[in-house]
């Protein structure tokens, strides 16, 4: 997860199938020294899970690396895919 909008962000959730896309005392991410977030969270594997960063409660950003991308129903947004 890459930009200036990342950067300036205050507070950055992981959201995505995992949770039921609903934020949680656990997904929010720490912010590091160079304005950057990070977050690790245990996932089940052998799945795929959809995910997206919501940014200051209200900008959602998919993941600058994902493993794939799928539409996710909602006319042309798409979501970031990892697989385990």
């Amino acid at each position: 997860m890459e930009g200036e909008v990342v950067l300036k962000a205050k507070k950055v959730e992981l959201l995505g199938s995992f949770n039921e896309w609903k934020p949680s005392k656990e997904t929010p991410m720490k912010k590091l020294k160079d304005g950057s977030f990070t977050k690790t969270i245990d996932l089940t594997a052998p799945q795929e899970y959809q995910f997206k960063y919501i940014i200051d409660g209200k900008v959602w950003e998919n993941d600058t690396n994902p493993d794939r991308f799928e539409y996710n129903g909602y006319g042309t947004e798409r979501n970031s895919v990892v697989v385990l």
